[in-house]
C-alpha cells in the first residue's frame, strides 16, 4: 500500500508530501491544476522513462520518493509477502515491512534509483513497482482491445502465472535448441566446399608434424650453428684452460691438492681444506668433460641447411594464417581438426538435434495443454462475474465473453489466441471487443474487468486517472459504489472529475494551482467533510455554488 508520496522540484511542484489511506481516495482539481503531474511524479519513482523537462529549477535535482507498507500483518496474503521477499532476494535488497523507493534526476539529466537505500537499476525498479501498483490512465482502455492483453487478464483469472512462467522457460531453451538445430541443417547443406578447404588446410598442418616449443628450439639451434666459428673458439679456450695449457687450471689444482695433503701431517686444520679441494678438483673434471661435448655437438654443421628449412616451413605457415607465435599455429590446427571431425559426423550431430527438440515440443505442447485446460477452466466464471458488473452500469443486456482458440501452434503464452467479445444490446450476439464497443463502453468495460481481475492479480494499489470519463448520472454513481466495493479489498485511488464518484471516497484530496513570488506552483491538500461538501457542490453546479447544490452534495456523501 502507498503510504506516503514526497516530491520536489517536479514540474510545477516546488516540493510537497501527501500522506496516503487504505480504502477508496479520490483527487479532484480543475482542469490543469496538475493532477496528472502528481500522477507524473508517481510513475517516475516508479520507473518510468524520465522527461528532460521536468525540473521546475534546472540548476537542482528532482527528488521523488514513494513509501511502501509492503506487509500488512492484517490483510497481506502469505504468497504476496513470499513473492516480495523472493524479488528483493534476488536482487540483494533488503526487505522490510516498509519499502522507501527514491529516484533523483540531476540538473546534468543523470537518473538515480533506490530501493531502501540500495542503488537499483531502472529495470529493478520497474519490476518493483509493477507489483505494488497499477497506473490506468484515460487513454490505456484502448489496451482492452490488445489480444495479449486480453490474454494476460485471463491468465490473471486462471491463476497460471507459476505455470506460464515454467512453460515460458521452456519456450525460451526450445526456441534456441531449434534455432540451433537450423543453422546445423544449413551447414549441412552448404558448408561443403568450405570443409573441403579445412580438409586441405588440415592435411597442410598435420604433414608439418608440429611438435610443442619446436619452433623455439629450432630457433635457438640455428642460432647456435651461424655462430659455430665462434662458439668453437670460445669452447676450445676455455677447455685448454682447465686442462691443455702449460699452466692449466687443473694441474694447477692437482698442485696444490698434493701440497696440501702433505701439510695436513703437521696441521691437522688443513683436513677440510683438502676435501674441498677434491670437491672442486672434480667439478672442474665435469665441466670439462661438459664443454668437450659441447665442442663435439656444435660441429654438426651440415644439420644448418635441414633446421633452416624447417624454420622457413613453419614461419610460411604463420604468416599465410596471419598468425603472431608458434602456439597460436597449434591451436589453429586444433580447431581445424575439431571443425572437419563435427563436419564429418554433422549427420550424426544434426539427427541427435532434431530428436532433442522434437522432445522438447512435445513437452512444451503438453505443459501449452495445461495452460489451454486452466484458463477454459477460469473463463466461464469470469465471464460471468464481468457480464454482472458490466450490467450495473446501464447496460442491462450487455454480454460479456470470452473466445479462447488453441491455434495448435506454439507461441510465447501457449498456443491459445484470446478474443474477448461484447455485445451491449439484445438480442445481438457478441462480437470481437474492438468492433463492438463504444469508447464509453470501453470505460465502463475496463472497470468492470479490472475489478474482477483486482481479485485474481493481487496488486495494493490501483490508480485510475479518470476511467469515468464519458459517464455521467446514474452510470457514475454505479461506477462510485464499485469504485467503493474495490477500496475494501485494495487501495484505489481514482482522479475523477465526477461528483458521483468523488461522494463515495473514504478519502478526498484537493489538487490546485497557487501564485508564489510571481510563479505558478501546484499543490495538493486533504479536505475536511465541509470542504468536501463545498468541493463536491462546485463540481454538480458548474457555476455558483447555491444552496440547492449544498445539499446535494451532502446527499450524496451521506
Amino acid at each position: 500500500m502507498l503510504q506516503r508520496l514526497s516530491i520536489s522540484n517536479y514540474a510545477l511542484i516546488a516540493s510537497l508530501s501527501v500522506e496516503f489511506d487504505n480504502g477508496f481516495t479520490v483527487i479532484t482539481g480543475e482542469t490543469g491544476a496538475g493532477k496528472s503531474i502528481l500522477l507524473g511524479a508517481l510513475g517516475f519513482v516508479l520507473g518510468n522513462r524520465a522527461d528532460s523537462n521536468i525540473l521546475l529549477d534546472d540548476t537542482k535535482k528532482c527528488v521523488v520518493e514513494a513509501a511502501f507498507l509492503l506487509v500488512d500483518h492484517k490483510t497481506a496474503r502469505p504468497q504476496d509477502n513470499d513473492r516480495l521477499k523472493l524479488f528483493f532476494e534476488e536482487n540483494d535488497i533488503d526487505f522490510e515491512d516498509e519499502c522507501v523507493i527514491r529516484r533523483e534526476l540531476t540538473p546534468q539529466k543523470k537518473s538515480r534509483s533506490f530501493v531502501n537505500d540500495t542503488p537499483v537499476s531502472l529495470q529493478v525498479l520497474k519490476e518493483l513497482g509493477a507489483q505494488l501498483v497499477d497506473i490506468h490512465s484515460q487513454h490505456d482502455s484502448l489496451l482492452l482491445c490488445d489480444p495479449d492483453f486480453q490474454l494476460a487478464l485471463l491468465d490473471d483469472a486462471a491463476s497460471n502465472q507459476e505455470s506460464l512462467s515454467e512453460y515460458r522457460k521452456s519456450y525460451k531453451e526450445f526456441t534456441a535448441a531449434r534455432n540451433e538445430l537450423e543453422a546445423l541443417r544449413k551447414k549441412s547443406l552448404s558448408n561443403i566446399g568450405e570443409n573441403d578447404y579445412l580438409k586441405f588446410q588440415l592435411d597442410e598442418l598435420v604433414k608439418a608434424e608440429l611438435q610443442d616449443n619446436e619452433y623455439e628450439e629450432l630457433a635457438q639451434r640455428i642460432e647456435i650453428l651461424e655462430n659455430q666459428e665462434e662458439i668453437s673458439r670460445l669452447l676450445n679456450e676455455s677447455t685448454m684452460i682447465l686442462e691443455n695449457s702449460e699452466t692449466s687450471v687443473l694441474d694447477g689444482v692437482n698442485a696444490l691438492l698434493y701440497n696440501v695433503d702433505k701439510l695436513k701431517k703437521y696441521m691437522s686444520e688443513l683436513e677440510s681444506m683438502s676435501e674441498r679441494l677434491n670437491s672442486v678438483k672434480i667439478e672442474l673434471k665435469d665441466i670439462c668433460s661438459d664443454l668437450n661435448n659441447l665442442q663435439d655437438d656444435s660441429q654438426d654443421i651440415s644439420s644448418l641447411e635441414r633446421l633452416q628449412e624447417r624454420f622457413d616451413m613453419i614461419q610460411r605457415l604463420m604468416m599465410k594464417h596471419h598468425l603472431n607465435d608458434y602456439p597460436q599455429l597449434l591451436q589453429l590446427r586444433e580447431e581445424i581438426r575439431r571443425k572437419v571431425d563435427e563436419f564429418s559426423n554433422i549427420d550424426e550431430i544434426v539427427a541427435d538435434k532434431e530428436r532433442e527438440v522434437k522432445a522438447m515440443e512435445k513437452a512444451l505442447y503438453q505443459k501449452a495443454k495445461e495452460l489451454n485446460k486452466r484458463r477454459l477452466s477460469a473463463k466461464a466464471v469470469f465471464e460471468k462475474d464481468v457480464t454482472e458488473v458490466i450490467r450495473q452500469l446501464a447496460m442491462p443486456h450487455g454480454v460479456f465473453e470470452i473466445k479462447c482458440e488453441d491455434i495448435g501452434e506454439l507461441a510465447s503464452n501457449g498456443t491459445d489466441a484470446v478474443t474477448f467479445m461484447f455485445s451491449a444490446n439484445k438480442g445481438y450476439a457478441p462480437e470481437n471487443m474492438a468492433k463492438a464497443a463504444s469508447g464509453g463502453e470501453l470505460s465502463r468495460l475496463m472497470l468492470a474487468i479490472k475489478s474482477i481481475a483486482a481479485k485474481n492479480n493481487y496488486i495494493p494499489t490501483l490508480i485510475f486517472d479518470e476511467i469515468d470519463t464519458g459517464v455521467s448520472g446514474e452510470v457514475a454513481s454505479k461506477l462510485g459504489d464499485i469504485m467503493k466495493v474495490m477500496g475494501e479489498t485494495l487501495q484505489l485511488v481514482s482522479i475523477t472529475h465526477l461528483p458521483q464518484v468523488a461522494s463515495k471516497a473514504k478519502n478526498h484530496f484537493f489538487v490546485y494551482k497557487d501564485v508564489v513570488d510571481e510563479k505558478t506552483r501546484s499543490n495538493i491538500r486533504t479536505l475536511t467533510r465541509e470542504e468536501r461538501i463545498m468541493e463536491i457542490a462546485k463540481m454538480l453546479s458548474n457555476a455558483e455554488v447555491t444552496e440547492e447544490a449544498k445539499r446535494a452534495a451532502e446527499v450524496l456523501i451521506n
